[in-house]
């Protein structure tokens, strides 16, 4: 008996190495992973963009991770305590990190990065716009001090929201324009090679990462596709390793999704909050008038849109707020309704009757190419239905940067501005009369002003007690929505694709815009 138990427990411990073996991750190897337009930086420190989100983390931590539960994790910060009035915010350092040019991080970069977020980011702007000091008493603590409370601070802190960037590479210097945007230095787990505009970025391990062992690969080689068929392609052919988004065409993603070496996820976007809005320009003269908006906004069949240009992927989304964020979602708030009748009504009332060949006036649309040239196509032809004319022009991500938030010769934008993880930093920026900043991106291009609604803005942006802040979340909805300051139209679902050899791609809520330091190809 004693040698029948000694050999079962020789072959359970034999089984239970062999499954260890099994489950450890394989080192080594290349993740092809694309990001589908090429970003125009590739540091958050001033940029929202979600290009700039997919890389930056990769190369440049935050403070805080959160895993799937929206549960804050260490990332550079190892422990963090919050004052009862939640006006000190301290944190712990993590000791031994190092810069990738071997340069010591500190408490110090910690204090410059959230005066660079303060003043630069276009959610930044508001997150931190309480902080009245961020104190270093020594190397490995930051205490962040606030004049208000600001009750989403601890959410706010993952590297592809609030990166932390060395204080000796950015300071004196406009963030914008750093050469650190196009050759970061950071301290994640994978050090910036190469850029070779138009094609793609090679990021290499890091041998002196502070997590031992980590990373698992050796490296990432990030791709730019901007031809969404090329995309299923590279995915039907095993090209590509892993992508958010959806990647592929909406019309493409069933039959990519059955290919047998493929797997799907659509966790991993919940910090982002996807949304798609309609956007005015309030300083074109026909868009000052809210019977117009109203009439656009009752051109546009949602269902139809939804159903036609996202497949079915994703939710109608009438109000501001988006379906991530469940608590703050006003019930009351329902789409304005596909009215064909009503629209002309109300333009025939504003004073722009239809002329001989049946046109009132011309518009000019943009749209950010993550909603694709289909949903501008939609709005276009909607439009003409109430004889509005519609110049479409659909650029490249980079150029859209610039001609929405610089130029801003659009009258009407499609824009997919996130909710993120609390509608502060996602929704105030949009909203906000002191957000509108000519060059910021993802602000307030369309100089929307109105008095109470920044007032209500304010007042969420500090009021510690959530029933009262959610109901101020309210009342801004309302606000809005009478106003029909913009059209919020679908919340797409996320669907991240991957080579089913690709493991730990989705940890946690930010899905494929984490540090990918625990990623690992199976062998």
């Amino acid at each position: 008996m004693r040698r029948s138990f000694a050999a079962a427990l020789g072959l359970a411990v034999a089984g239970l190495v062999s499954i260890a073996h099994a489950e450890a991750p394989a080192r080594g190897g290349v993740l092809r992973f694309l990001v589908e337009h090429e970003p125009s930086t590739l540091v958050s420190i001033a940029h929202t963009a979600g290009p700039t989100q997919r890389v930056s983390p990769k190369v440049t931590e935050g403070l805080l991770t959160y895993d799937l539960d929206f549960k804050p994790k260490p990332s550079l910060a190892t422990a963090w305590t919050v004052s009862p009035d939640g006006l000190v915010y301290t944190f712990k350092l993590r000791e031994g990190v190092k810069w990738h040019d071997g340069r010591d991080f500190s408490a110090d970069d910690v204090a410059y990065s959230i005066k660079l977020l303060k003043e630069n980011h276009p959610r930044g702007r508001g997150t931190f716009a309480s902080v009245t000091a961020v104190d270093t008493p020594d190397p490995q603590t930051a205490i962040i001090r606030l004049s208000k409370p600001a009750p989403y601070l601890l959410t706010a802190l993952d590297a592809s929201e609030s990166p932390i960037v060395a204080k000796h590479i950015y300071e004196g210097t406009d963030p914008l324009t750093n050469k650190n945007a196009s050759a970061p230095i950071g301290t994640g787990p994978f050090v910036f090679r190469e850029w070779a505009k138009g094609s793609h970025i090679i990021l290499e391990r890091n041998p002196n990462y502070w997590d031992a062992g980590k990373p698992y690969l050796d490296r990432i080689v990030v791709r730019f596709i901007a031809d969404q068929s090329a995309r299923s392609a590279a995915f039907e052919t095993g090209e590509l390793d892993l992508a958010g988004g959806p990647p592929v065409p909406r019309s493409d993603l069933a039959r990519v999704q059955a290919l047998p070496n493929i797997g799907s996820e659509t966790r991993g976007y919940e910090y982002n909050g996807n949304m798609t809005q309609l956007y005015f320009n309030f300083d074109t003269p026909q868009l000052k008038d809210k019977r117009v908006r109203l009439a656009i906004a009752h051109a546009i069949d949602l269902q139809k849109l939804l159903d036609v240009v996202y497949f079915g992927y994703g939710k109608i989304a009438p109000s501001p707020v988006g379906p991530d964020l469940k608590a703050f979602i006003n019930p009351g708030i329902e789409p304005y309704g596909f009215d064909l009748k009503a629209a002309n009504r109300l333009l025939d009332e504003a004073g722009y009757p239809r002329k001989a060949d049946g046109t009132r006036f011309a518009l000019r649309l943009y749209a950010n190419p993550f909603n694709g040239k289909e949903s501008g196509d939609f709005v276009k032809q909607a439009l003409a239905k109430i004889g509005i004319p519609v110049d479409f022009q659909f650029f490249d991500f980079s150029t859209y940067i610039q001609k929405a938030y610089t130029g801003r010769e659009f009258d009407l934008t499609l824009e997919s501005l996130s909710n993120t993880f609390d509608p502060t930093p996602g929704i105030q920026r949009i909203f906000w009369s002191k957000n509108f900043k000519i060059g910021l991106p993802f602000s307030n291009a369309s100089h929307y002003d109105n008095p109470q609604v920044d007032q209500l803005l304010e007042a969420a942006a500090v009021e510690s007690d959530p029933q009262k802040r959610r109901q101020l979340w309210f009342t801004f909805q309302n606000v809005i929505f009478d106003d029909v300051a913009a059209v919020h139209l679908i919340a797409p679902q996320g669907v991240t694709l991957f080579s089913k050899k690709v493991k730990n791609h989705t940890l946690g809520v930010t899905g494929v815009n984490a540090s990918f330091a625990d990623v690992h190809i199976e062998k």
